[in-house]
């Protein structure tokens, strides 16, 4: 390489640089481990790819599966040669200790009928948690912390975050020192304690902390997998017979199933955002359900699986006509977000990089996509950057495309988590106006148009339509004439040749029972 041109790239990179922090303003410390250091981006070294950290956070409601789940990913990653790490659930562990829920509020509370003993399992508590009256559950911990005279709860709560983080920190560290690729599952995360804190206290415990969501939530966390609740789905497995028989294992097992419910959809709500939030439902029987779980995480890691979990899962996109008002919106996360291609290694692979966030705080992620490899439809590889990182890599974008600009909102519905993307300027002209709804899911026909936005004018399903792929909407040529427009990555996969649709419905969709089209 040429003094010029190691003189052009450091211009390049000072003068990205410049206009990150002109834009971002000054970046922060903070004190929470963020796996953007330790999932760095694979190299080829001695023909070994480098090791990786993985980390995924297991939430959902009670009878969710969510221990199962933990026993079944650490032995199939162990089979494939990583080392697993779990982290143990901290308000298991902490509150276990001796805490008990009376001592954290001004007056000693009387027993009640939502306390009780081992021997009386029978009678099921509709709000604890844990079996003995030495202890207390962390949601009534949490209640209690919200309450106006619950300022020691408020502590013990607070206490218990940073607790968590030096807990998951410890792991993380073992995890990069480990020599082999490593899997590090959470028994819960930090933002699961936002499920049962009032906002305002919640909000005043962030700003006191100097939290915020985007480390605590984005970036802390590779993956979040969210087991619904046996209460939703699946509620004869959701049995006092049942819970009788899990209480020698756990003390988390006395909810009835309409407050199971309310702790499921407040469990995910508190995740809404997350750039790969994945609900795992109670659509199939438990044994396909572990399955997506595992499938979910190999298709993040871009591990190839073969049939090995027959896939059932699938990335659906749909056209929107229009935007409605905020309120017709559940609650909903927004995030300003930037896509930049670059110059890819070969006519079917794309690269490109993401910056995605709120309040001027931001993550960055790599993307590769790779055309079909051993009988996988597509194979992506992302991967979490320092800012640092993603400004050295802006040097290498493609001018062939232009920086995509969007909106994205993402929202729960009908346990289906949904993002919609809302195209800002500037941009192509065939991008204005344009809004795309997207979500992964099992279900298919009527069960899976019943599980869509019905607040949303859907036009049609885009699944594998090139019109709408993002990287064929960021070229600069026009389609007419530009040799660089991708029919698609796996043409025998995805039904489009040419801009043809055959594979793909594209038909009318009948919602509300109006037809969109």
């Amino acid at each position: 390489m040429t003094a010029t041109t190691e003189n052009s790239k450091k211009e390049s990179q000072e003068m990205a640089t410049k206009e990150n922090a002109n834009r971002n303003g000054p970046t922060k410390e903070t004190p929470i481990e963020s796996p953007q250091k330790s999932l760095k981006l694979q190299k080829v070294s001695n023909g070994q790819l480098e090791k990786r950290v993985y980390k995924i956070v297991l939430t959902g409601g009670p009878c969710g599966g969510k221990t199962t789940g933990q026993s079944r990913l650490c032995t199939f990653f162990e089979n494939l040669g990583w080392k697993v790490f779990r982290v143990p659930e901290t308000a298991t562990v902490l509150l276990s200790g001796g805490v008990k829920f009376s001592d954290l509020t001004e007056k000693e509370a009387p027993p009640t009928p939502t306390t009780f003993t081992y021997k009386n399992l029978p009678f099921a508590a509709p709000e604890h948690s844990l079996i003995d009256l030495t202890a207390s559950c962390p949601r009534c911990l949490a209640n209690a912390a919200s309450k106006p005279n619950g300022s020691e709860a408020y502590k013990f709560q607070e206490n218990l975050i940073r607790t968590m983080i030096q807990i998951e920190n410890t792991y993380f560290e073992l995890g990069k020192s480990s020599t082999r690729n490593c899997l590090i599952i959470c028994d819960r995360g930090v933002m699961d304690a936002s499920a049962y804190i009032s906002k305002d206290k919640w909000e005043k415990m962030m700003a006191s902390n100097n939290w915020n969501p985007i480390e605590m939530r984005d970036n802390r966390y590779n993956q979040i997998l969210h087991l619904v609740s046996a209460a939703n789905g699946a509620e004869e497995f959701y049995t006092t017979e049942k819970m009788k028989k899990l209480f020698k294992e756990h003390a988390c097992r006395s909810e009835g199933v309409e407050l199971a419910r309310e702790l499921d959809y407040k469990s995910a709500a508190a995740w809404v955002g997350h750039p790969y939030f994945d609900v795992i439902d109670n659509s199939t029987n438990f044994e396909t359900k572990m399955n997506r779980m595992i499938e979910s995480v190999c298709q993040k890691l871009g591990i190839d699986i073969g049939d090995r979990l027959q896939a059932t899962s699938r990335k659906l996109k749909y056209l929107v006509a229009t935007l409605p008002p905020d309120s017709e919106f559940p609650p909903f996360q927004d995030f300003n977000v930037e896509h930049h291609y670059l110059q890819s290694s070969g006519p079917k692979v794309q690269a490109r990089l993401r910056k995605r966030g709120q309040n001027n705080h931001w993550s960055y992620i790599h993307t590769i996509r790779r055309p079909n490899v051993h009988g996988q439809s597509r194979i992506e590889v992302k991967t979490q950057l320092t800012q640092r990182d993603y400004i050295n890599l802006l040097a290498q974008r493609d001018d062939a495309h232009f920086t995509i600009y969007k909106k994205r909102r993402c929202f729960l519905v009908n346990n289906q988590y949904f993002q919609l993307d809302i195209y800002k300027e500037p941009s192509h002209p065939r991008c204005k106006g344009l809004i795309l709804l997207e979500t992964y899911s099992s279900l298919s026909g009527e069960a899976l148009l019943n599980c869509l936005p019905k607040f949303l004018n859907i036009v049609k399903e885009v699944t594998g339509d090139p019109d709408y792929s993002m990287f064929n909407l960021s070229l600069k040529e026009d389609w007419s004439i530009t040799k660089k427009f991708c029919h698609s990555l796996h043409e025998d996969v995805s039904g489009y040749k040419s801009k043809q649709p055959s594979g793909v419905s594209n038909k009318q969709l009948v919602l509300n029972g109006h037809a969109k089209g």
